[in-house]
């Protein structure tokens, strides 16, 4: 096998290696698949479990994390644990979203794309996304004998009648809402302000003095430390690198964080060591905003980093499958004065070779980081085949041997991340707001898009990109290559007739 360059050294589009077939079949994997788990825990944790019992899932989900946001795309970030992950596990190199949070979050429970369901499904809302009752990830999850537990953000429905322990979660901690004040954990004003729970239970207290992010992760660890007699999903759902960005001493002139054991105290930069920046990467970064945004994202990183080394501490990370990606692109200009100590902020993000930010269904609102990681099951490479959150839940019933007999837009991941077959052709689709004025279509090497309110019901006003030539999507090829255009149009309108709103 070619050698993987360092992340530090390559650019954007750089070609990287791709990953061999392996020599074993697929049979073969898919019995070690179900036999893995063997590592004992270590001094605290939980009981090792039997050999025959299935992996763990582990499936983190950022906020607002551009595909330039994540060091094997882009060395200016400072992302050493997830540059650590992908390494060892298989890199999506094209790993698609939707275009904003809601959304993409909607795809990963259920499989389908937002057009489906309609309404408060196609963008970030705090209505019920899909009905009660609907089949999610978590009841495949507490179907197949696992304990199911959501630390983090859910806006799929944003009170307590409608959240996570409806929806196949045995427990759930974090916010039912979206976005929340660092370290008062308040949704903006409003209906919604008091989001923060337990089990949907308000913790009024809103835990202050201590960032959201560090809040998820000890409850991840915590969660991650249980002694339990069968297979863990834990689904952590970051807020973070969403704004309101707020990284007191960390590498920017705000003051230190408080000392959650003490709120009315500072913590001194000593006491908060994982934070340091023995390199200067992130001080030589002369733009304040630029510089508070690369704090919030090495926090994340150390964060995800901490949990990391919860599965190696008890003995868990061999028999754990990681899944990891961000809900949408970046979020380039915020106005501020949303929550408390919300700066305004203007283009605070990476540099990206790709067109578009969050919300736009170009590449760039699009294409996300992604990487699948399962140490001495999953071998090391890089997998070039456009994949989607949609595969996330199929991927997981053929992980755990059970048939989903609900419809899906997905496909099984396993035969790519296991055996490094090609994936096949299929369609890859996408809508935004429930009044749609964006939409894309991706087959292949072709992809073609269309922003406009009227339903685009001919191939007009299209535009066409070679996205393997030209993943940038400077060049429309509509004109050049009309056969091609409209064999694209034909599969959106296809696409388009499952939608719960395509009789309008």
């Amino acid at each position: 096998m070619t050698p993987r360059p360092s992340p530090a050294l390559r650019s954007p589009f750089q070609p990287r290696p791709s990953r061999p077939r392996s020599s074993r079949p697929l049979g073969t994997l898919r019995l070690v698949l179900l036999t893995s788990l063997g590592a004992c825990a270590g001094p605290r944790g939980p009981e090792p479990r039997d050999a025959g019992s299935p992996p763990n899932v582990l499936v983190i989900l950022t906020d607002d994390q551009g595909w330039a946001d994540f060091g094997p795309h882009n060395p200016a970030v400072v992302t050493p644990h997830l540059d650590a992950l992908a390494a060892g596990g298989v890199l999506l190199e094209a790993h698609y979203s939707m275009p904003q949070c809601t959304p993409t979050r909607v795809a990963l429970m259920t499989g389908r794309t937002p057009g489906r369901f309609g309404g408060a499904a196609m963008q970030a809302s705090n209505a019920p996304a899909f009905p009660l009752g609907t089949p999610t990830m978590a009841n495949l999850m507490a179907a197949g004998g696992y304990d199911t537990h959501l630390c983090g953000k859910w806006h799929l429905g944003s009170t307590p009648d409608h959240g996570p322990n409806h929806f196949g979660f045995e427990s759930s901690y974090g916010s039912l809402a979206g976005a929340v004040g660092m370290y008062d954990h308040r949704y903006r004003e409003g209906e919604f302000a008091e989001t923060w729970h337990r089990d949907h239970e308000p913790l009024p207290n809103h835990e202050n003095g201590v960032h959201a992010t560090d809040l998820l992760t000890a409850d991840a660890v915590r969660f991650l430390e249980q002694d339990r007699g069968r297979p863990f999903f834990l689904y952590l759902a970051y807020q973070s690198v969403h704004t309101p960005l707020d990284e007191r001493g960390r590498f920017v002139d705000r003051p230190t964080q408080l000392d959650p054991e003490d709120p009315a105290r500072w913590l001194d930069e000593d006491e908060i060591p994982w934070f340091h920046d023995p390199a200067g990467r992130i001080q030589a970064e002369p733009d304040p905003e630029r510089r508070l945004f690369l704090a919030a994202l090495h926090h994340l990183d150390a964060s995800i980093g901490e949990v990391l080394d919860a599965l190696e501490r008890t003995g868990q990370r061999e028999g754990t499958l990681v899944l990891f990606s961000s809900d949408n692109g970046p979020q380039v200009n915020w106005g501020g004065n949303a929550y408390p100590d919300d700066l305004r902020l203007t283009d605070f993000n990476q540099p990206s070779p790709l067109r578009g930010r969050k919300v736009d269904v170009w590449e760039g609102g699009i294409r996300v980081p992604g990487l699948a990681s399962w140490p001495g099951t999953i071998e090391p490479g890089v997998l070039r085949d456009p994949v989607h959150v949609v595969d996330w839940l199929p991927t997981l019933a053929a992980l755990t041997g059970q048939a989903w007999p609900h419809p899906t837009d997905g496909i099984d991941l396993l035969p790519a991340l296991l055996e490094g077959d090609p994936l096949p052709e299929r369609d890859l689709y996408w809508t935004w707001r429930p009044r749609t004025n964006r939409w894309a279509l991706r087959r292949g090497r072709w992809k073609i898009v269309h922003y406009g309110k009227e339903v685009p019901d001919e191939p007009s006003d299209w535009a066409l990109h070679d996205l393997e030539s030209d993943p940038a999507e400077e060049l429309d090829l509509a004109a050049a290559r009309p056969e091609v255009l409209a064999a694209l149009h034909a599969r959106f309108l296809a696409q388009r007739s499952l939608d719960a709103d395509a009789g309008r």
